[in-house]
């Protein structure tokens, strides 16, 4: 786990525990075990705490979370303790990445340096904890209280040059050097000029441009962003401590409060979905063995909003693309589009001026299908019409080389059928992405009946690449995100004509946490395109004449939403407002269809929208269509805005009580007649686990 070596006068301890240098128990005591033969050896007069892996530490391991390992002798609070009060000099040598406990570690060190590239985080807060290793205690004595709050709040890493301008660190060494050699020499350059220890429990936090109402204002500024969850006051109230007590007491009191943080509801939530995202990699046929194909090129066909968002994101990846599409306008406008993109980058100082010109330079444009013939994946984002989707895919198996991945970014259309107009059906994936593209964290790779073991395993790594969170599901029509949403959205719209205002439906899904109301969604994401959707499938919901009647009636208006200004609310730019013709286009359409209007109960309208996309849910699992629930809460926290401290659809399933979701179902199936009949039957998944007493989470696809 670590390399113990001198070299003259300075010890030096490098870290080398693959994969992150997690800081577990055993990591730990063999820390501590170096740092006292170094402070035993009267010929050390400094420390370097080192890497030899790529990153410094990813920080403590987490599997310990839900242990006693976690404060075992020596704790990380110990560790740093003997860094920071040992009789000798020491310097952290922050190679790469260092983050949570590996950068509180470094904060009892008294000096810095680091690579330009690292970077330096406390993610804490997306977990729903807090760095409580000293991390609120000793970030605003070395960094300033400003700089301190925004990185804890935030959980975002900064960079070296960042850090270096606040204070936290005090060298960074070009990415070209030895850093090896640096740290070394900077060493002895500390040794040679007596430099003085620097223990935080020294430094107070400068107080004087913080001004009285710091803590006020920070809370404010956070309030709708973070609503609901707890761990930001934590941090706060952490963060605090180091304006009013001394480091000692104050990291006392950090470790009571964490454990009371780490026991609650939003921490096992947060947690779940941290482990979630790495068991989601785990997927029958494909081991450790499974080939992966090169990826070295993309091809998309469609320049629209999806395809353009699709580009960025595989061009800020370092992938050359190229956009094909039918006719100059249309590939004009989506070249124009992800150069504008760029553009506004370079104007925000995001990046720079030449950065942004290597990206453009990259993407190439075409209207001949002959120049995707040597990429290596392709993927269409061409209009959801399966006629004109695989008239596409029977192009590609003509021009494209053996051995090219065929994707589809469908969001609900049968991947088989696409696939079998191939000669070549274990080339074809499905690759839903999330609009825009190029921000949304998720990716379903959708696996077809015949997709191979190395396509698959090739897509899983190239959504690493481009910085997605994914998740392997099956073919239904609209696999698991899409299929859940459609009884969520079916709801909201049912109880517009049932009595409740869009703004009190969307009130009560934001008080939730979701990101946005479902009102909303729906008019952003288009009341047209739900329409089409809609279209393909309308014998399926001959059975209620109520069944999207309000959605309907705004398509027939022309009422498509944000787009044209009038949805379900009016819209000038993105900012909304009331509508009150949607009130009496509902009291028409109740009264045609036999609908009494009344109060809807806040409770009610929560309970609507989610017990059926829970059941819903539980049914794709009990189909095989996800592998486990952990991939289901993936895909909506990460894609529909579910919020993430409640552990997504059905992490928040099992900490209500599965028998209360079964109770509600049965309930409103009983009380809502012929349409509860319809749409409020419980899966027999949920049924068996009530009775068995068992949980999602446990329950493998």
């Amino acid at each position: 786990m670590i390399h113990y070596q001198v070299s003259g006068n300075i010890a030096l301890i490098t870290l080398d525990a693959a994969p992150v240098n997690a800081l577990g128990q055993a990591m730990r005591e063999n820390l501590l075990e170096n740092l006292h033969k170094a402070h035993s050896d009267a010929s050390v007069k400094a420390i370097v705490i080192g890497s030899n892996l790529a990153l410094f530490c990813g920080g403590a391991d987490i599997e310990e979370f839900d242990s006693d390992r976690l404060w075992a002798s020596p704790t990380l609070h110990d560790l740093n303790d003997a860094i920071e009060n040992g009789p000798k000099l020491t310097i952290a040598a922050i190679n790469g990445i260092a983050m949570g406990g590996g950068l509180e570690l470094t904060m009892a060190c008294d000096y810095r340096l680091a690579r330009r590239s690292a970077k330096m985080g406390l993610p804490e807060i997306k977990l729903g904890l807090f760095p409580a290793a000293g991390g609120t205690q000793r970030l605003p004595r070395l960094a300033g209280l400003q700089f301190a709050t925004d990185m804890i709040l935030s959980g975002t890493p900064v960079s070296a040059d960042q850090a270096l301008e606040s204070g936290l660190l005090n060298r960074v060494v070009p990415d070209d050097a030895d850093f090896d050699e640096q740290a070394i020499n900077f060493a002895k350059d500390l040794i040679k000029r007596n430099a003085p220890r620097r223990n935080c429990s020294e430094i107070e936090v400068e107080l004087a441009q913080a001004g009285d109402h710091f803590f006020d204002q920070a809370r404010n500024a956070i309030a709708r962003k973070t609503s609901g969850q707890i761990a930001p006051e934590y941090c706060l109230k952490s963060i605090e401590l180091s304006t009013r007590l001394p480091l000692d007491e104050a990291l006392k009191a950090d470790v009571i409060a964490f454990r009371e943080l780490l026991e609650t509801p939003q921490a096992r939530a947060m947690i779940h979905l941290f482990f979630g995202q790495r068991e989601a990699q785990k997927i029958p046929g494909v081991t450790r063995d499974t080939k992966t194909r090169a990826i070295d090129s993309i091809g998309i066909i469609g320049a629209g909003t999806m395809g353009s968002g699709i580009a960025i994101a595989c061009l800020d990846a370092g992938l050359p693309v190229t956009l094909l599409e039918t006719s100059e306008e249309a590939l004009e406008r989506g070249l124009h589009t992800v150069a504008k993109h760029y553009d506004r980058s370079v104007e925000k100082g995001r990046i720079s001026d030449d950065k942004a010109e290597r990206l453009k330079t990259a993407l190439k444009g075409t209207l001949d299908f002959a120049a995707l013939a040597d990429v290596d994946l392709i993927i269409e984002a061409v209009f959801e019409d399966m006629a004109i989707k695989k008239s596409v895919f029977e192009q590609l198996d003509k021009v494209c080389k053996p051995g090219a991945i065929l994707a589809s970014n469908t969001s609900t259309l049968d991947l088989n059928e696409m696939a079998q107009t191939t000669s070549r059906p274990g080339d074809v994936i499905g690759l839903h992405f999330f609009s825009p593209a190029n921000i949304m964290r998720l990716l379903e790779i959708v696996r077809a009946d015949a997709t191979s073991a190395d396509v698959l395993n090739s897509a899983l790594q190239f959504a690493k690449r481009i910085g997605k969170v994914s998740a392997v599901v099956g073919v239904c029509f609209g696999f698991v995100g899409n299929r859940m949403f459609e009884p969520y959205f079916r709801e909201g719209s049912r109880m517009l004509l049932e009595g409740a205002t869009p703004e009190q439906i969307d009130r009560v899904l934001t008080d939730f946490g979701m990101a946005m109301g479902i009102v909303s969604v729906a008019d952003l994401a288009g009341v047209d395109v739900s329409y089409r959707v809609r279209e393909s499938r309308r014998g399926e919901f001959a059975q209620d004449p109520s069944y999207q009647a309000i959605q309907d009636k705004l398509y027939q208006l022309g009422r498509y939403g944000q787009k044209t200004g009038r949805g379900s609310y009016f819209y000038q730019g993105r900012e909304k407002t009331s509508d009150p013709d949607l009130i009496t286009l509902c009291e028409q359409l109740a009264k045609e269809l036999g609908i009494e209007r009344r109060d809807i109960p806040d409770q009610e309208i929560l309970e609507r929208c989610f017990y059926p996309l829970i059941n819903e849910g539980i049914q794709i699992l009990d189909d095989g269509i996800a592998y486990r629930s952990g991939d289901i809460d993936l895909i909506w926290v990460n894609g529909y805005g579910f919020p993430a401290w409640r552990g997504g659809p059905l992490w928040y399933a099992d900490d209500l009580g599965l028998s209360k979701v079964l109770d509600g179902m049965n309930r409103y199936r009983a009380s809502l007649g012929h349409y509860g009949e319809l749409w409020f039957k419980p899966a027999s998944l949920l049924e068996r686990l009530v009775a068995e007493n068992g949980k999602l989470s446990a329950h493998k696809g």
